[in-house]
């Protein structure tokens, strides 16, 4: 009989691969997009490189793109290595990822509760909810998935080092939460989350008088028997854990604000963001049980929603309240609450209020939630098990159309962004990155439509002027071009030496050499390495010196 579940386990992996395969084997046939790719792949030097002692060196030191994951940089390196520019095989590794945090999901689940089928709904769920899609339909969230597979190592360390402690097998667990900070610094709060397995479903809390619970000691036992431990204990067992974090924690907010990826926070009151990460709590549950008008990124609201941060306090305390006797409802909702709070928005890095690839692990605490209450709602009725499969089966089912249709919209950058402005208002970010991509496909007036929609949201943002002028340009308006150039400038810009290379590529088209060429001249005073003013600086002098007959 043992032989025969072992068989069937066995089948349950293979059956669980083979269908999200299957279900997203479609990705395959998606382009780079506009948005990250071209930094973190197709347009980066260090990575074009290969895996060199120099390219390794940048991975380990770099804090390019604002934060600090040099395990993602060498798998992104290893990938061109073995690939190229073929997008097919970036996307299907990130896939395969995805796939073996699945498995390992389910195997975490079922040898800590010993609720096979309860397990595997939840890892049925993490891989098919449509939420999940944009961490491997888009390249550059490699390190999504990636930390997402150190995570899962991880916790099957711990479970090994809880059974039976060892320095042998801490230290284990202390490598793997190491290969996961390096992967994406949101894994700092993995910590945590070891935690909350010791609640539930480890039971490794050595609870005392008032706090002791007897039916969820029992519940929490499973199939394994972990020697328990005073809470004291247990959270200095974590402190080195916790020690390796803080300075991952440190630098990554360091990254950030030395490209003023922090902006907001500084804007922003404590209470503003407090409220709508409140509200972004909300928000994603709202998300995960009625996944629609996905999109890339949300943009940050223009009027705070108190009432949606109410409803989520509210259930918070009924969630406290009702708690007793039910080890998975506080474990789900606070490794939630904890492994979503770095995203969350409190310290805010960008202007999305939220973005769907940040709930991939903090969702498995909603899963939980919803796989445990649902069986213990039912477990008095009759034909329960009937019951719950054919709603586990429609639930999946449903979920699985909606994520086929979610990857249509990342087929390229022009379905990815009109699929985002179509679904979200004043999302400024979105009409822009349309506009370029529409500008990049000679779509000029459709361009110009588009980044006249984000300026109108976000008057002031010099990318979308600059965007505009070029559009100009490209329409052979080159007076109205000049004259955005012009107030750019004369407003003060970053970057004035592409204005005036800007500016004189607009008088260059409009015959207007001696002007040009004093344009180029100054974007080069400003930087001498500017490759585009010094080649259009020699075509401005070589027209300006040809006789004007010829």
């Amino acid at each position: 009989m043992e032989i025969d579940k072992k068989r069937n386990i066995v089948l349950i992996y293979l059956a669980l691969g083979v269908v999200v395969f299957l279900a997203y084997q479609q990705v395959r046939h998606n382009e780079f997009v506009n948005y990250d790719d071209y930094g973190y792949v197709t347009e980066n030097p260090h990575i074009k490189d290969g895996i060199t002692p120099q390219s390794v060196y940048w991975a380990l030191t770099a804090r390019y793109a604002a934060n600090w994951h040099p395990l993602t940089w060498l798998s992104h390196m290893l990938d061109y290595k073995l690939f190229g520019l073929s997008s097919s095989w970036h996307h299907m590794m990130s896939l395969f990822f995805h796939i073996a945090n699945t498995l390992l999901l389910f195997w975490i689940l079922k040898r800590m509760t010993g609720r096979a089928w309860a397990s595997l709904f939840v890892a049925a769920v993490f891989a098919l909810h449509p939420l999940n899609v944009d961490s491997f339909a888009w390249v550059s969230e490699r390190k999504n998935v990636l930390s997402g597979f150190f995570w899962f190592l991880t916790i099957a360390a711990y479970i090994r080092y809880s059974e039976r402690p060892a320095l042998g097998r801490y230290l284990v667990v202390g490598a793997a939460l190491c290969l996961g900070l390096m992967s994406k610094p949101t894994v700092v709060v993995l910590p945590f989350a070891l935690l909350l397995l010791d609640y539930w479903p480890l039971g490794r809390v050595q609870w005392r008088n008032k706090w002791a619970d007897e039916n969820l000691v029992y519940e929490q036992s499973g199939n394994l028997k972990c020697p328990k431990s005073p809470v004291w204990r247990l959270v200095v067992e974590k402190a080195p854990f916790f020690l390796l974090a803080a300075p991952v924690s440190v630098f990554t907010i360091a990254a950030q604000k030395s490209v003023g990826a922090l902006g907001l926070t500084h804007k922003l009151s404590f209470y503003v963001r407090a409220v709508n990460a409140c509200t972004s709590y909300f928000g994603y549950i709202c998300k995960i049980f009625y996944p629609h008008n996905l999109a890339v990124l949300y943009p940050y609201p223009t009027v705070l929603r108190v009432d949606k941060a109410l409803v989520f306090l509210l259930i918070t305390a009924f969630i406290i309240r009702y708690a007793k006797g039910r080890g998975w409802l506080v474990m789900g909702w606070f490794w939630y609450l904890g492994t979503l709070f770095p995203v969350i928005g409190l310290v805010q890095a960008g202007g999305q209020a939220m973005a769907d690839r940040y709930i991939y692990l903090p969702g498995i605490g909603i899963f939980i939630i919803a796989a445990w209450g649902a069986a213990e709602l039912c477990a008095k009725w009759p034909y329960r098990r009937i019951i719950l499969g054919v709603s586990a089966t429609i639930v999946l089912a449903m979920l699985l159309i909606c994520s086929r249709i979610q990857i249509t919209y990342w087929r390229n950058s022009l379905t990815l962004f009109e699929h985002a402005v179509t679904v979200t208002k004043n999302n400024a970010k979105m009409h822009e990155n349309y506009a370029y991509t529409l500008l990049e496909e000679g779509r000029l007036d459709e361009a110009y439509e588009q980044i006249c929609k984000t300026l109108s949201i976000s008057p002031n943002h010099l990318p979308a002027r600059r965007c505009q002028g070029n559009i100009l340009i490209r329409q052979g308006k080159y007076d109205a071009a000049i004259e955005c150039f012009n107030q750019i400038l004369n407003e003060g810009t970053d970057e004035p030496e592409a204005e005036y290379n800007n500016l004189g590529t607009a008088y260059l088209r409009q015959g207007k050499y001696d002007m040009a060429t004093e344009c180029f001249r100054k974007a080069l005073s400003i930087r001498e390495d500017f490759p585009e003013a010094a080649a259009n600086l020699k075509i401005a002098l070589k027209r300006q010196s040809k006789p004007k007959g010829d």
